[in-house]
């Protein structure tokens, strides 16, 4: 006869798998059956089970156990399942009351000795249980971070005999509550970075639009450090990006804390990266690099050294904003709204018009070089910036006389209220109705722009980006309509 149903959602947008207990009478030795499609870890949970409630004190059932994992067509893998069977159990065999287990979610794995341990998927299982009314149930370390799911009711339970004892009604267990943010740890400054006007600037107005930018220069000079500054002068996250990127990060497994959680991300995977690592996927589907920068930025160091199909596999998510992963049952989408900071050199040795180093390659390696960029991504970079070789007497200057990351912030963020304001949201995210309104053109700066287009043979999107580029360097500059000095400016981005 079946007993008892404990119901436990492992990941939100996941059918939500059911854990069903049903106990028998044996004549014979008992036996311990797991059905519905369990991966190696999911079976061997019985063995952790049966270690976790004797040595909890608990009664093991001296019948045969079967536990059904519905619905039986969806894979069950990790440890998530360890504490909903052994409750199951307990409220099977009468030692833990069924009614107190219908308004909980659980969702951790046993140890040996009882004490509860945290898995991957809180966050977004608290996201789940909210929506239903639900409290969820889990280890201390993964309680911490799915109580910043707003409305969430989460209770951390050190092992299974205290949480028995609060299911039982003998000890209460408090809720646990979201530390308050702490102290944001100190970003990189932009102020370190000596000279570089241009570059500089290009990084302001990719902050302040939201908008892709390739930085092109020779070995050394402050690529990859210019690069480390854009967090620093991005605005802050949103409640909903900060939730979104918690979740993400929580499912691929990086658990973070402190500071980390309420900073946005910035991401640099190696060249040596494959697809699936980028873009999320593999057997058991996990999130990318893309979507682990998701509100943040990806920035991708020796753009050519990637793999051609590594960098194709990009163009889809820059322009949706999401990674969509077909499997043959299962679709997976995931948020992958970010910021690409690419950086390359100009040759394969790199000092291709360095005047203090010759180049060495010819022009076919030039051009082999360049061509492992495909023209549909750069179509995709908004903003195309030269880094020059500065002289040694600029780079032995005091660095303090330059501009720090606050101050260029405090403009990033009063040109992204205008933008939010308008049509809400940055203005690399400009739809073609927004673009028509947004972006409207005197007589003289139209024809100024279709003339440049037609000579630099800009595609419909390098058209449109060119626009987008030009109203967030007219919202730095406080105006309400785009001039030719912004129209400029933004053109020589493309070039």
């Amino acid at each position: 006869m079946e007993l008892s149903v404990v119901h436990s959602r492992a990941l939100a947008g996941i059918d939500a798998p059911s854990v069903q207990v049903e106990t028998h009478l044996s004549n014979g030795l008992p036996s311990f059956h797991i059905v519905g499609l369990p991966e190696t870890a999911v079976r061997e949970s019985k063995d952790r089970v049966r270690s976790a409630l004797i040595n909890s004190h608990f009664e093991f059932p001296d019948r045969r156990i079967t536990i059904n994992l519905a619905p039986a067509d969806l894979p069950k893998e990790g440890g998530r399942f360890d504490l909903p069977i052994a409750l199951g159990i307990l409220s099977a065999s009468g030692q833990v009351p069924k009614d107190r287990l219908q308004q909980h979610e659980f969702l951790a794995e046993l140890a040996l000795d009882g004490s509860l341990r945290a898995v991957s998927g809180a966050v977004a299982a608290a996201s789940a249980a909210s929506r239903a009314g639900r409290r969820l149930v889990t280890a201390s370390d993964s309680a911490a971070l799915a109580a910043h799911v707003p409305g969430a009711e989460v209770i951390a339970a050190p092992d299974i005999l205290t949480l028995c004892a609060h299911l039982n009604g003998s000890e209460t267990i408090a809720p646990h509550r979201a530390e308050l943010p702490p102290a944001t740890a100190p970003l990189p400054d932009l102020r370190d970075v000596a000279g570089q006007q241009a570059a500089r600037r290009a990084l302001e107005i990719a902050a302040s639009g939201g908008h892709n930018l390739l930085l092109q220069g020779p070995p050394g000079t402050g690529k990859t450090l210019l690069a480390s500054r854009l967090p620093g002068i991005l605005p802050p996250p949103g409640a909903d990006e900060i939730l979104q990127g918690l979740a993400l990060r929580d499912i691929h497994g990086h658990f973070c804390a402190g500071a980390a959680i309420f900073s946005r991300p910035f991401r640099s995977p190696h060249h040596s990266a494959t697809p699936p690592a980028l873009v999320g996927g593999g057997s058991r589907p996990r999130p990318g690099e893309v979507s682990l920068a998701h509100g943040g930025v990806l920035f991708l160091d020796e753009l050519p050294e990637f793999s051609r199909q590594c960098l194709e596999v990009l163009r889809e998510p820059l322009e949706s904003g999401v990674i969509t992963l077909s499997r043959a049952n299962h679709r997976f989408t995931y948020p992958a709204r970010f910021q690409l900071v690419a950086a390359m050199n100009p040759c394969p040795c790199g000092y291709l018009g360095d005047p203090q180093h010759p180049c060495r390659c010819t022009p076919d390696q030039v051009q082999r070089y360049r061509s492992r960029i495909s023209g549909p991504l750069l179509d995709r970079i908004d903003l195309h910036v030269q880094v020059n070789r500065l002289p040694p007497a600029d780079l032995l200057r005091p660095r303090c006389t330059g501009e720090d990351s606050a101050t260029v912030r405090a403009r990033v963020e009063s040109s992204r209220v205008r933008q939010v304001q308008r049509q809400g949201g940055p203005n690399a995210r400009l739809s073609p109705d927004e673009l028509a309104s947004a972006c409207v053109l005197g007589k003289a700066e139209r024809k100024a722009l279709e003339s440049a287009a037609t000579q630099m043979q800009l595609s419909g999107r390098g058209l449109h980006r060119t626009l987008r580029v030009a109203r967030t360097i007219a919202d730095l500059a406080d105006c309400e309509t785009i001039g030719m000095a912004h129209l400029s400016e933004a053109l020589g981005y493309r070039a």
